[in-house]
């Protein structure tokens, strides 16, 4: 994969989908790409697999969707908040609908000019990046093994641990109140 530094290294890029009532981790994935874009599909995809049912909304940032898939992400019953890219002409709405964009497209970006939909994204923050920052604090800040599914079983153990200690919390909290 391509670093910051502009070098090359061999690196995975994991993802983590966390519902954000819980924080608790209810998918992972790990490629050997440089880029998160293109990921939503294929996460949508384990989660409807996992669940029998697509997750109702997903909160994704900038890089890691595409328009194809969020038209996809979208046919399958998901509403997807994500940020609209600024256009590169200065004086067009990010938030109007292209000519080119699919129905789907077309109701995201109106979407996401709402001042609600900004609201339900804020959550994005408290959630996974919030999980994301308690990974790198635990010590998942590379992997020590080779090859994809050897570092997906890693993610596995740091998601199962991670739910264990969020249930924990959970408990304790529900059985304070």
């Amino acid at each position: 994969m391509k670093m910051p530094d502009g070098g090359f290294r061999p690196a995975y890029n994991a993802q983590f989908a966390t519902d954000t009532k819980t924080q608790l981790i209810v998918g992972v994935a790990v490629s050997n790409g440089g880029s998160d874009q293109g990921r939503l599909s294929p996460m949508v995809d384990q989660l409807c697999d996992r669940y029998c049912k697509s997750p109702g909304e997903t909160l994704v940032d900038g890089g890691y969707s595409t328009l194809a898939d969020i038209d996809r992400a979208t046919r399958m019953g998901t509403t997807v908040y994500a940020p609209v890219p600024q256009p590169k002409d200065e004086s067009r709405n990010p938030f109007e609908p292209l000519p080119t964009d699919t129905e789907h497209v077309a109701s995201w970006r109106r979407r996401m000019g709402t001042e609600q939909a900004k609201q339900v994204y804020k959550e994005r923050a408290a959630t996974a990046e919030c999980v994301n920052a308690l990974a790198r604090n635990r010590g998942l800040r590379q992997f020590l093994v080779r090859g994809v599914a050897k570092a997906e079983a890693v993610l596995l153990w740091f998601a199962l641990a991670h739910n264990l200690l969020r249930a924990t919390t959970l408990h304790a909290a529900s059985a304070a109140t």
